[in-house]
């Protein structure tokens, strides 16, 4: 992350010298003139180090402001003077100061000081912003026996020690941001930091700030600054989902960021470098979407040196058994079931099931497969309804055998209330897909037409991991 320094030094001689030290640091450098309320000003700016006279710095903590480094909404302070009796030295340091400085000390020892000052608040930043998940995707992850998942993953290996731009393409559930974080992972910004942002998940009045940070006042609400997504992810990558969903403004300002690796706060007077690799992603037709003049050519073009098409789950069903295995062996520890296989006929119902939800639904439907079993090997009957082969007839209600002798045995292995819940959700659950199939995915017809709250309806979709997108018709490509 590129941290941001504030430089609030009264004496012009002594700003251009620290100022001049830090121009060759990889750094955010703000200087702040003096005036009124120069600490709280500082503070305000939501700085990561701030380099204050020490005169300033008495005076806040004889107000009885306090200074904690701990925190990361409260800069590192470090204290500059002519002149720093050890006892005063000493009293700042104990009051929180993470330095105090004599402006006169040599240069190379000024340097110095200033660079480990600097080093240590970088650690603690990133150590604090660090936004990983529980298990970092790896390349290895996305095991493949089909002919097309191998040729797309051999087009990735060739790509990802690259630093230019990648459009990931494909449906809904398909694993773009995971690949994104196995390709962040495998390629040299690996130890830099990941940040995503799901473009259609943002109100457009709240984008700008989200991506590109805003200035303390910058507008209404704006009581202290704010770094945005691209300085979080300075020396990293940033992946940008849902990139259609991108006002047409806000993409002249990404265009910016791609074509001259700089970019300009909400509010900010001044542009400064990042050093970002950005990976977009969108499960639209983005060559129609410029078409339609809804995106920008030339950001398409930007984006679009590598594209990455991912092949949705029903065209590869040679892999559907070798996923759901490796999804029983991820979901064990988590739910805390010993469940280690999975018989014949449940390995078959998967592999001829659509999958209109793709892996994403493969691994709800798996993680939900270990909560029901009963033994150590998942069965058909763990399955949803939908899945397994069990449709509700036209007359509505579970298909259900007339005749004793055709009830499935693993049937009579459970109670009666146990698999009534699980018939009862299963149908649920094919009801509602079935509704927002016909419905084209609309939330308020959909919730009309079953009776119910729409608050309701989103959450059973939550449940049963149903989503929206899932039932828009494909556009044309």
């Amino acid at each position: 992350m590129l941290l941001r320094v504030v430089l609030a030094l009264d004496d012009a001689g002594i700003r251009k010298r620290i100022r001049d030290i830090l121009r060759d640091m990889d750094l955010n450098v703000e200087v702040l003139k003096g005036g009124k309320d120069v600490w709280a000003r500082a503070i305000a700016k939501g700085g990561d180090v701030l380099l204050i006279d020490q005169d300033v710095v008495e005076e806040a903590i004889e107000c009885g402001d306090e200074i904690d480094p701990g925190l990361l909404t409260m800069p590192a302070v470090v204290a500059i003077s002519d002149y720093q009796p050890p006892e005063k030295h000493a009293a700042l340091i104990a009051s929180g100061c993470d330095g105090a400085l004599q402006a006169g000390l040599p240069e190379q020892i000024l340097r110095e000081s200033l660079t480990a000052i600097l080093e240590k608040r970088q650690t603690f930043v990133d150590a604090s912003q660090a936004r990983r998940p529980i298990a970092t995707p790896q390349l290895s992850d996305f095991v493949s026996d089909s002919p097309s998942m191998q040729t797309f993953m051999d087009t990735v290996h060739r790509i990802v020690q690259s630093n230019t731009s990648i459009l990931i393409l494909g449906e809904t559930g398909t694993g773009k941001e995971r690949l994104a974080r196995a390709i962040h992972a495998a390629s040299p910004r690996g130890g830099g930091p990941f940040v995503a942002v799901n473009c259609a998940a943002l109100p457009e009045s709240l984008m700008e700030s989200e991506l590109f940070g805003h200035e303390e006042g910058a507008f209404t609400g704006a009581t202290r600054a704010r770094k945005g997504a691209f300085e979080l992810a300075h020396d990293g990558t940033m992946f940008l989902d849902e990139i259609g969903d991108m006002p047409l403004h806000l993409q002249v300002k990404l265009l910016r960021v791609l074509q001259e690796r700089e970019m300009q706060r909400v509010g900010g007077e001044r542009p400064f470098d990042v050093n970002v690799r950005v990976m977009a992603a969108s499960n639209r037709d983005l060559e129609k979407e410029v078409e339609d003049r809804r995106f920008r050519q030339d950001l398409f073009y930007r984006l679009n040196v590598v594209t990455l098409e991912v092949p949705p789950l029903r065209e590869r069903k040679e892999d559907i058994s070798l996923l759901a295995r490796s999804y029983i062996d991820f979901h064990r520890p988590r739910v805390g079931r010993e469940v280690h296989d999975m018989e014949d006929a449940a390995l078959e119902a998967l592999v001829n099931y659509a999958w209109p939800g793709n892996v994403r639904e493969l691994i709800n439907v798996i993680e939900r497969a270990l909560l029901l079993c009963r033994t150590g090997t998942i069965t058909l009957a763990d399955l949803p309804v939908g899945i397994r082969g069990f449709v509700p007839p036209q007359a509505g209600g579970i298909n259900i055998p007339r005749d004793p002798a055709e009830v499935p045995s693993e049937w009579l292995a459970r109670p009666l209330k146990e698999l009534r819940n699980s018939m009862n959700a299963d149908l649920e659950r094919v009801y509602l897909a079935a509704m927002l199939r016909d419905t084209n995915g609309k939330i308020g017809q959909t919730a009309q037409r079953a009776g119910i709250d729409p608050r309701s309806l989103f959450d059973k979709m939550k449940q049963y991991g149903l989503e929206k997108d899932d039932f828009k018709p494909k556009k044309p490509k």
